[in-house]
């Protein structure tokens, strides 16, 4: 195992050397489980599905990670699996739900449009958190249905509502890399009557770089049909700033992490500081993620942030509790302002 082990360190060393394509330096990400023979297996296809499972969790642990198969894994693979099959007959079920957090105009706490946010009510496990469902969705290949259903319910409700209101969906990496993606959101957006300039379609800076091309061709196309385009979790990724050269984002949204860190870390705060001054310099509107205090919205304020959405905005909620929830989260934000 030793000797297993620095093998795997080097070669994950080696392999998490940028790649220089497109002039862009692209970050490249591996992930290794391991399997040994005989403990873990005395045939190929044995030691294969061994360290498959143990590439599972080493996945769980981030980039740059390896992972030694052990017998507990076995039963966690079998329950992911059927987790995998639960969630299909979920997504035909209707057993899924959106949840919906606002965003808010940060000079006044007016609500400007929701983040639409998938749930899952389990018939017998109660309500799924999406950390739970999601990775699966995507190693199990149900992230492109489960996309397009939320993006179908999330442009059939905002379509209801009586102010023209924003709905923001998150587009998945498979998405994203989709040659079918502006025809399958072209096509929602006639089915449901929603006009095209109030979708708000959020994709990761990571997101981009399986195909860089094909994602920021997909994203001049969904430009092309009126939709807009935001850059969610800014800061968090290896080329932000060159990203934002390739491509005119109607917005960028700067990372939680950053936020929550406001006055505690000077860094942070320096970060969002600048973030900030390159939205305006740019003029590209900003929306902070993750504000929990009257303290960070009051710093935002001060720098002329243009939009927040948080705890201290508002939780997500459910479609038929909105049109109360809007009224009573507006005050809350503007009382923060005098606090």
């Amino acid at each position: 195992p030793t000797a297993s082990a620095e093998l795997s360190a080097t070669l994950l060393e080696i392999l998490a050397q940028p790649v220089s394509y497109a002039d862009q330096d692209l970050p490249v990400g591996a992930s290794l489980g391991i399997s040994l023979y005989p403990d873990d297996g005395t045939s190929g296809e044995g030691l294969l599905a061994a360290a498959d499972m143990a590439l599972y969790r080493a996945k769980e642990g981030g980039r740059g990670a390896y992972c030694f198969f052990k017998r507990e894994m076995d039963e966690n693979i079998r329950e992911r699996r059927t987790l995998a099959r639960e969630l299909r007959t979920a997504i035909a079920a209707e057993e899924l739900v959106l949840h919906y957090q606002p965003l808010a105009r940060a000079e006044d706490g007016e609500v400007c449009g929701f983040e639409a946010l998938v749930r899952w009510n389990h018939p017998t496990r109660g309500m799924v958190a999406p950390l739970d469902f999601i990775p699966i969705a995507e190693e199990s290949g149900l992230i492109l249905p489960l996309g397009e259903w939320v993006l179908r319910r999330a442009c059939a409700d905002a379509a209801k509502w009586d102010k023209p209101l924003r709905i923001a969906v998150n587009l998945s990496p498979v998405q994203l890399h989709q040659t079918t993606l502006a025809a399958t959101v072209h096509e929602i957006l006639l089915e449901t009557g929603l006009a095209p300039r109030r979708l708000e379609l959020e994709v990761t800076e990571s997101a981009l770089f399986k195909d860089y091309q094909r994602a920021l061709d997909n994203l001049r196309r969904l430009k092309a049909l009126g939709v807009r385009i935001a850059m969610d979790d800014f800061g968090t990724g290896f080329s932000s700033l060159s990203t934002l050269q390739s491509f005119p984002f109607d917005k960028i949204k700067i990372d939680k992490s950053f936020v929550e860190n406001i006055h505690r870390h000077d860094r942070a705060t320096a970060i969002v500081r600048a973030v900030l001054s390159l939205g305006r310099s740019l003029e590209i509107p900003v929306t902070a993620e993750g504000v929990e205090t009257a303290e960070q919205l009051e710093f935002l304020r001060s720098e002329a942030c243009t939009e927040v959405q948080g705890y201290a905005i508002g939780r997500p909620a459910p479609l038929h509790t909105l049109s109360d929830w809007t009224d009573e989260i507006i005050e809350p934000v503007r009382k923060a302002d005098v606090a």
